[in-house]
């Protein structure tokens, strides 16, 4: 053909500064665009193959090759695939935004099923130009009787076509990288890109340093193959060993014979898995082979708990695997990660278009050839399908969770404690998750067992109706979990943060239901039957004793009979005012002094059953009375929460002054 010297054709308006710098906001995604370009290009020429209109060599080996050179500032990107001829590059390259992928699909969308066509908006190739400063393409077309050709630009919008010199049907693209970019023809740089975007793509991909020397490796000659470069064939020597035989003389024995032996080429190793575990059918899968794959994309090496295999031809593609990792820390400071695939090749982290704001705390891979992708493949267009696929994985794990508690409820409960932080926040975050999960939400009394809601509320249905109590911290709150044992009533362990708004949320949605934390308002339960009046003279009494001794005048003091009389103090919190003082430390309010909040804030509950509290009753001006009032407050206030340091301090002190009291 004639040297032709042209301009590039743009749709629409002359957008080629944008595509140069703006159209990708990372600008190593142009390893992506080109590698999956000659994915796209070898899968059409396997396809032509597939309906016959093509007759592949039966030695071929279809791959993308990626060779780097940092001394010439260069990248290669090599395909086998189908190639172009002048006209296709004509109406391919030089008019831009026409795309090949969409072409082809519409041609051969009777003949051919389960495409793996990447390309949407015929851009990707101009990516490049934020890298490079010129672009050749060197491609040859299958079709027979083609000629080669040779395609150049500067970046800017006219380009060179003439004759190529390439021999074999594909593409060769190379790339003369701008000042800014050497980087990307850095070997350890490259792979690093092409791992991140390129790891599962369907056609098997290598990569080649030009700068570094030939890697060569030995092997048994049996073991060459026709693929193989043979650099010369050598004589293993035998490998011997003296050993010393019963009558005390010695031999020399052959422990490892001679052998013949190759140096050849180094084989290369696909850069790529092409056929990933997702793209399997579950029934396909070990339970090892979804562990590896775990440790490998996450680098996790924390084994998951369990995993959901997503696997969906209609009426979307939707293939993949979301994994449950142990969740030990704060529900706020989870980071999982949901990789989102578009055939096999990577888009994003984390889109919550298509993943549930919730299940962004697990880690997995999603694969959809369906979804509506803008024209950097970064982003999601704003689709009512993509709520619909956002809506099926929500029920895929839903059912996975409450098929699980139906048919091994006892794997279920080995579950719980971990995974109950991530389902809270689900059935926080959506109301279509909370429906099917609403009987599946367990609740671990402080005696280990789990039970669910209407379990809860048959409990103890006799002695507290539609009233469940909880614990926040087993330690802190042992004295009234050992209260609740005696009187035989239960309790449920409630200890991560998520759970405070989670049964605001239950409460919200049970009429009549209540939540109250162990160490609330004391249930008749544990008092005698005695009315206010009995108690007023002595409550005043004390309330007077305790406000002077620890110096405080809003001090709510008051006195019941309990019917443990070695309880000597306790502090209860109403459970309004309790879950305003959570409210205020999740706003960074903490610190302020529970009292301020009213007359149904912190109070001190005296029994007046107790011998110390009858003590202070008898000896309201005695020696050691305002050291007994202190240390029954701080005792009171541990069994309700921490001390502060300076609290901490003089409750030390104190305690050592008692019993030096006592040792006299």
């Amino acid at each position: 053909m004639a040297k032709e010297h042209g301009s590039l054709s743009i749709n629409s308006e002359n957008i080629f500064p944008i595509i140069k710098k703006w159209m990708y906001s990372d600008h190593d995604i142009f390893y992506r665009e080109l590698i999956s370009n000659g994915c796209d290009a070898i899968t059409k020429l396997k396809k032509l193959d597939m309906i016959g209109e093509y007759e592949a060599p039966d030695d071929i080996e279809y791959k993308v090759i990626v060779k780097t050179s940092a001394n010439n500032k260069t990248i290669k990107i090599i395909d086998n695939g189908l190639g172009m001829t002048s006209d296709e590059v004509n109406e391919y390259i030089n008019q831009i935004a026409f795309s090949g992928a969409e072409a082809f699909l519409e041609k051969y969308k009777d003949k051919a099923n389960d495409d793996q066509i990447i390309g949407h908006f015929g851009l990707g190739f101009y990516s490049s130009f934020m890298v490079a400063d010129q672009v050749t393409i060197d491609t040859l077309s299958y079709k027979e009787n083609s000629k080669s050709v040779h395609w150049s630009c500067d970046g800017g919008t006219e380009y060179d076509m003439t004759d190529g010199t390439k021999e074999t049907p594909g593409t060769e693209i190379t790339l003369y990288l701008n000042e800014d970019s050497y980087e990307f023809a850095n070997e350890y740089k490259a792979k690093e890109v092409i791992e991140k975007y390129c790891s599962f793509m369907p056609i098997p991909i290598f990569f080649e340093n030009e700068d570094a020397e030939q890697q060569t490796e030995e092997i048994p000659e049996e073991e060459v193959n026709d693929k193989d470069t043979v650099l010369e064939t050598f004589i293993k020597d035998a490998v011997t060993e003296e050993v010393e035989k019963e009558d005390g003389t010695k031999e020399t024995i052959e422990k490892v014979p001679a052998k013949k032996m190759a140096k050849i080429v180094k084989r290369p190793v696909a850069l790529n898995d092409t056929t990933p575990l997702w793209t399997k059918h579950p029934n396909e899968c070990t339970e090892d082979d979804y562990k590896t794959f775990y440790r490998k994309v996450f680098n996790d090496y924390k084994e998951p708990l369990f995993w959901i295999h997503l696997n969906m031809d209609y009426p979307f593609n939707l293939k993949g695997i979301l994994y449950f990792p142990k969740i030990n820390t704060e529900y706020e400071s989870i980071e999982g990660t949901i990789k989102l695939y578009n055939n096999q090749v990577f888009v994003a982290d984390n889109i919550k278009e298509v993943i549930p704001e919730f299940l962004l705390l697990l880690k997995g891979v999603i694969d959809c050839p369906d979804l509506p992708l803008n024209v950097s493949r970064s982003a999601l267009q704003n689709d009512g399908f993509v709520k619909k696929i956002s809506d099926y994985i929500t029920k895929k794990v839903a059912d996975k969770l409450s098929g699980m508690c139906k048919t091994d409820k006892e794997s279920y409960e080995k579950y719980w404690d971990d995974i109950n932080p991530f389902i809270k926040f689900g059935f926080l975050k959506d109301d279509k998750f909370a429906e099917k999960m609403n009987d599946y939400i367990l609740f671990k009394n402080i005696d280990g067992k789990y039970l669910t809601l209407t379990e809860c509320l048959e409990e103890n249905k006799e002695k507290h109706e539609n009233t469940i109590f909880y614990v926040t911290d087993e330690v802190e709150q042992s004295q009234y979990i050992n209260m609740f044992r005696k009187e035989g009533i239960d309790a449920v362990i409630l200890s991560h943060n998520i759970d405070q708004p989670f049964i605001t949320h239950l409460e919200s949605k049970n009429e009549n239901l209540k939540f109250a934390r162990i160490d609330t308002d004391l249930s008749s339960t544990f008092k005698e039957d005695v009315s206010e009046d009995e108690l007023k003279d002595i409550n005043d009494k004390l309330s007077e004793i305790f406000k002077k001794a620890l110096k405080n005048d809003n001090l709510n003091v008051k006195v019941e009979k309990l019917k443990d009389a070695s309880v000597s103090s306790m502090v209860t919190l109403s459970e309004q005012d309790r879950r305003m003082q959570d409210m205020m430390k999740m706003y960074g309010m903490s610190g302020m002094d529970p009292a301020m909040f009213g007359s149904n804030g912190l109070t001190l509950v005296l029994n007046a059953n107790n011998d110390l509290v009858k003590y202070i009753v008898d000896n309201a001006e005695g020696e050691n009375t305002e050291i007994i009032c202190e240390q029954l407050y701080d005792l009171a206030l541990i069994s309700h929460a921490p001390l502060t340091p300076e609290q901490m301090t003089n409750f030390i002190a104190r305690s050592n002054r008692i019993m030096e009291l006592l040792a006299k």
